[in-house]
């Protein structure tokens, strides 16, 4: 089921743009978190084994978490383009790291210029790597699904709506 998930948003993202503006989806995927840099400072020691994939008016995100900090990158859906190898490619406008003080979460929203790229979803895992550069410094974010692949006994069978 959360291969199926995983294809639904990373896949057809600029489709859902085409949904009333209101309309948003998220998406926790579960898996690795290889490495995240932000601002050219490696917090991958500290990097959380959850990724957010967000899809909201025409807006996609792929939000990264550490200890205290996250971020975000985030691109025009209708923009996704394909690699050379048909994987997917978001490019990415703006990158939003997040810092969680004694005075709240603090957010500077960055423009930035960039890409995530995710592989086709296959059995075990998807591969979802992005890179940025802002005035602040370079940003990147590498992920692994912990992807499932379809139950055998249900081969044949149509997927679950």
């Amino acid at each position: 089921m959360r291969l199926s998930t995983t294809r639904l948003v990373l896949l057809a993202a600029p489709l859902l743009t085409a949904a009333p503006a209101f309309a948003q989806t998220a998406v926790k995927l579960e898996g690795r978190c290889e490495k995240l840099v932000i601002a050219g400072q490696d917090v991958s020691a500290t990097c959380k084994n959850t990724l957010m994939n967000t899809v909201s008016r025409n807006r996609t995100s792929f939000d990264f978490a550490a200890e205290g900090r996250s971020l975000s990158f985030s691109g025009n859906g209708a923009q996704q383009e394909r690699t050379e190898e048909t994987d997917p490619l978001q490019p990415i406008n703006l990158v939003i790291p997040s810092e969680t003080t004694k005075d709240g979460v603090v957010q500077g929203p960055l423009v930035a210029v960039g890409s995530c790229a995710f592989s086709t979803p296959e059995p075990g895992k998807t591969t979802i790597t992005c890179e940025a550069n802002a005035a602040k410094g370079t940003y990147q974010g590498v992920f692994v699904t912990d992807a499932k692949a379809p139950d055998a006994g249900k081969a044949g069978g149509s997927a679950p709506r």
